[in-house]
């Protein structure tokens, strides 16, 4: 797939896109010329964030919009897709990146459990969904950039509700890529942005610098984009503490748990912690 859809004077939409990851996303192609729509809940950083991108952006703020949505709400999200169609003319990349992690447990409570799952995942559905068909239509190449998280595919204990939801981005952005690469005349591909560790506000947890394991958005997206013009739809992210390699056994051992009939989370479980650390010293050898 050719790189027009990043070319000067296509459209790329960013929810999430006043802080993290996806200001970074943003601020990369407003310098390339795209213009840009940053959606976000609404106040004084999502301001901040367009004015920072109209003085990065050659046309400045003309080519820049700024929208207040919640993207659990599915007519928000609509009505962010006609903003964008009538300001912009459509839209070439969408990176569906708002995300939330307050924290879970079980049982917990339906109302904390529906924010997260309606942001995470529903977020992403709703904007695939309102987007997809003005994008196919549009017969231009574009792109489908889904953030999920390594969380949904080792689901670690401690935080179910966001496993949950992240799981479900994996699965429902694997499902959006078949669908799209078996629409004839579709020239729309979809991605799943598995980011590492990185510095943002939603990892902070009131930590003014960054940990040394970290890694900025900046190095997330400059990854990213990489990756994307390699044609992956898999973006695995390493940081400063992961590296691929490690990814990888960590991946195998969760689909392992299954093949091998072991208890649920083994890698947490006492009696594999010896076999586990085994199998990911085997990965260095």
């Amino acid at each position: 797939m050719t790189q027009i859809a990043l070319d000067p004077g296509s459209v790329a939409v960013i929810t999430g896109g006043a802080s993290g990851i996806g200001l970074a996303a943003a601020r990369h192609w407003a310098r390339a010329g795209l213009r840009v729509c940053i959606a976000d809940r609404g106040g004084e950083r999502l301001e901040a964030a367009a004015e920072a991108l109209a003085a990065l952006a050659p046309g400045g703020r003309d080519g820049v919009l700024a929208a207040a949505v919640d993207v659990s709400r599915a007519e928000e999200v609509e009505a962010l897709e006609a903003r964008v169609r009538e300001r912009f003319g459509g839209t070439d990349v969408l990176m569906n990146n708002a995300g939330i992690q307050p924290g879970s447990d079980l049982p917990g409570t339906p109302e904390a459990w529906e924010r997260v799952i309606g942001v995470n995942l529903w977020g992403v559905i709703h904007g695939s969904r309102c987007f997809m068909p003005g994008m196919v239509a549009r017969g231009r190449p574009g792109r489908i950039i889904n953030t999920g998280s390594k969380q949904g595919i080792t689901t670690p204990p401690g935080d179910p509700a966001y496993n949950v939801s992240k799981a479900g981005v994996k699965a429902f952005t694997e499902a959006l890529a078949h669908s799209l690469r078996n629409t004839p005349g579709c020239r729309i591909t979809a991605h799943l942005l598995i980011p590492g560790f990185v510095f943002t506000g939603l990892t902070a947890k009131g930590r003014a610098e960054k940990p040394a394991a970290a890694w900025t958005p900046e190095q997330t997206v400059d990854f990213m984009l990489q990756r994307l013009a390699a044609g992956d739809f898999y973006i695995l992210c390493p940081d400063n503490d992961v590296d691929r390699a490690m990814d990888e056994r960590r991946i195998l051992w969760a689909a392992g748990d299954i093949v091998e009939n072991r208890p649920a989370l083994s890698r947490w479980h006492p009696d594999y912690a010896e076999a586990f650390a085994a199998f990911m010293k085997a990965g260095k050898d």
